[in-house]
């Protein structure tokens, strides 16, 4: 097989030594160590009653997270582009921030907000809406990073045009601005998803780890390593992993799908 390409064999054998050791080898050991009592044991560790609980919570404010994230990150994205006011530069530093911030920095600053002695009059320590805020917090960058630069691209003039035919603002944004977000739009949410799936730092104060109500999947990971029982916690750790690795998958596709049918428009 033919290699081409600017970087040649050499550039391509270092990519994939340098994801093999970073990516590929501890997953693969992950993975063995999963299997560690056989198929049924990863089967029993995965099915047992605190896994699936701790599943189900996770894929649940997971979704809720994401679906709050493609509105309010569109919203973010469609203000920091399209109107300009006072401070706009530091608002959209600011979007960035979760991606600098220690994740637990966040659950303490959200605890002391929104904990028992908060300051707001909130209380919503250990509970699923605090699961919700902790986690928007942290994937709020995913939405708003991906749907900016797309709606930057945007004509304007087929928004002008619309306007001057007598079409209102909802039927311009729902009829030309709408389909052309959409594949950023759901990329960002899919990785919104894909990133609160496996989050531990900023649920970990503020989530309270109770089961069947606010212990995530990461947090019944890290109580059966505390419990000795690494086995469990690498089985749970790979369903998470599947569950995200489908996310991205279909996310890839879409994208695929979506730049052959531009290409074949053009």
């Amino acid at each position: 097989m033919r290699v081409t390409g600017s970087v040649g064999p050499l550039g391509i054998a270092t990519s994939v030594l340098w994801l093999s050791v970073i990516v590929l080898l501890p997953l693969a050991a992950l993975t063995y160590h999963s299997f560690g009592n056989g198929w049924s044991g990863f089967w029993d560790a995965v099915s047992a009653p605190g896994a699936l609980d701790a599943l189900k919570v996770t894929v649940f404010v997971s979704v809720i997270v994401a679906v709050v994230n493609v509105v309010m990150g569109t919203l973010i994205a469609w203000v920091l582009v399209r109107d300009d006011f006072p401070g706009k530069g530091i608002v959209n530093a600011l979007i960035d921030l979760p991606f600098a911030l220690p994740t637990i920095v966040a659950s303490i600053v959200l605890l002391a907000l929104y904990g028992p002695d908060s300051p707001v009059g909130v209380h919503l320590y250990a509970t699923q809406p605090a699961l919700v805020v902790a986690l928007a917090f942290v994937t709020l960058p995913f939405v708003v990073r991906s749907v900016q630069p797309v709606l930057i691209e945007v004509d304007r003039d087929v928004e002008q045009a619309a306007a001057s035919l007598g079409a209102d603002n909802w039927t311009i944004f729902r009829r030309i601005i709408l389909p052309t977000l959409a594949p950023s739009i759901i990329s960002g949410g899919g990785l919104a998803f894909a990133r609160a799936i496996g989050e531990y730092g900023s649920v970990v104060l503020i989530g309270g780890g109770i089961p069947k109500r606010t212990q995530m999947a990461s947090q019944y990971i890290q109580q059966q390593i505390e419990v000795d029982r690494p086995v469990n916690a690498a089985a749970v750790s790979v369903a998470l992993l599947v569950i995200s690795f489908a996310v991205l998958l279909v996310l890839r596709l879409f994208a695929d799908r979506t730049a052959r049918k531009e290409q074949e428009s053009r």
